[in-house]
């Protein structure tokens, strides 16, 4: 049986950068419903819950130990003059991978997606439908079987030379595509982790941002592993990403930018998403002995026992802004094999099947 009843989907180590005095006991936080700023929460009660992982021990000694690589990088990533290592890259990434999977907000959305589709065929999925715990889970397995899926992605720390700081939140490491909101090639294709264009961002502390990033769409200007910003723009546009994509909460560390906080999220509380997934319901409108073709229709439009097909389509907020520090490559590339693979990166195409060929084009 697991030794911790209290389990953090967001740990403490990561927390701690934005607790009141870095003392890791109380968080200043805004509540996302309430729209209100509340002072020096107490920090053992953030992104917690009773066995959420479960009472394996062999997971919680995992899941110590990403959180012990992570919380030795952190310490040497804010130490003098720190250039960027491979190793520290490679803890980055992990970690970045197990946070985006491991939250409630993460589960809430598997769960989400279930009763989606629920709700379009108009009857249950009991032998289907998992509840939180067991949505946790399957996100562990995930990671276990996927744990190298960000290993192409390039890495940089973005230091904060401005007044405002980098905020976070109860769902910090926010996977972004731009490229897939912007190009039509990939209009209604979801895009998962080995999607070209794949920008992972994660702020360490209200000083310094890591971002991970597909180097064959991105480029990012650095030195040693390093860039910075001056601009407050750019700090909003990072700040974004945990304002579109917290589940319940936004953390920072000094009290006086409460109200800024809260200004900022009014200004994109419209972008917001009420549902991160939609159900499509389709009937069977053709068939030539080989193939079948569905047409969508509304559920209720459908004939009792007519052949249909459910897909639910994934659906991600789209910011205002981006941060200027991401720039096109020139030349950027894309790869597809013309399926529902869609548009993955170079490095991912061994990995997915799908049949046929890979084949090269544009970025953009």
């Amino acid at each position: 049986m697991a030794t911790n009843k209290n389990q953090h989907f967001v740990p403490r180590c990561y927390l701690k950068a934005f607790t009141n005095n870095g003392e890791n006991q109380a968080i200043h936080l805004l509540n996302l419903d309430r729209q209100r700023a509340i002072p020096a929460a107490p920090v053992k009660n953030q992104c917690s819950g009773d066995y959420f992982y479960g009472q394996d021990d062999l997971l919680e000694t995992a899941i110590r130990a990403v959180e012990g690589g992570y919380a030795s990088a952190l310490e040497r990533i804010h130490g003098p003059r720190y250039v960027l290592t491979e190793s520290d890259k490679a803890i980055l990434k992990t970690f970045m991978l197990f946070q985006h999977l491991r939250t409630e907000a993460a589960s809430r959305r598997s769960v989400e997606m279930f009763a989606g589709m629920e709700q379009s065929i108009g009857a249950p999925l009991p032998d289907l439908k998992p509840s939180i715990k067991e949505a946790v889970q399957t996100a562990m397995r995930v990671f276990a079987d996927e744990m190298h899926v960000l290993d192409d992605l390039k890495v940089c720390l973005v230091r904060n030379k401005t007044k405002r700081p980098f905020v976070t939140s109860d769902d910090p490491a926010i996977v972004a595509n731009r490229w897939h909101k912007e190009d039509a090639r990939a209009r209604h294709k979801a895009p998962g982790l080995m999607a070209c264009g794949t920008t992972v961002f994660l702020p360490l502390s209200p000083r310094v941002l890591c971002v991970a990033y597909d180097g064959d769409m991105y480029s990012v200007r650095h030195e040693k592993g390093w860039t910075e910003t001056r601009n407050d723009a750019d700090i909003e546009a990072f700040n974004e990403q945990q304002l579109l994509n917290a589940f319940a909460n936004i953390y920072f560390r000094d009290w006086n930018d409460n109200e800024w906080v809260l200004a900022s999220y009014r200004t994109i509380q419209g972008r917001r998403l009420s549902s991160r997934h939609r159900a499509h319901y389709a009937v069977l409108d053709g068939s030539d002995g080989i193939h079948k073709r569905y047409r969508v229709v509304e559920r209720f439009d459908a004939e009792v026992h007519q052949e249909a097909l459910v897909h639910v389509e994934t659906l991600s907020p789209i910011p205002s802004r981006w941060p200027t520090q991401l720039r096109w490559r020139a030349k950027g590339s894309v790869f597809t094999n013309g399926t529902g693979s869609g548009y993955i990166r170079a490095a991912q195409t061994q990995f997915r099947g799908g049949g046929g060929y890979w084949r090269e084009s544009s970025g953009h």
